[in-house]
């Protein structure tokens, strides 16, 4: 899945992503520290894995593996 970081703290390493259809779906800094990034910009598509409840678990740029 992907979206568009709409929010990103970068003291907290969190923030919310805009889906393709709207949604807002907020992600923990335990995703964003799973990634390997060190740094999000506001309008930035990224690729989004979540986990069987839905939450997000990594984010990660859409040319990372």
């Amino acid at each position: 899945m992907q979206g568009t970081v709409a929010t990103y703290d970068a003291a907290n390493r969190s923030g919310v992503l805009l889906l393709d259809d709207g949604t807002e779906l907020a992600f923990p800094a335990r995703a964003f520290d799973a990634s390997g990034l060190r740094l999000l910009r506001l309008g930035q598509r990224v690729r989004i894995e979540t986990d069987d409840t839905g939450a997000v678990v990594r984010v990660t740029l859409p040319t990372m593996a």
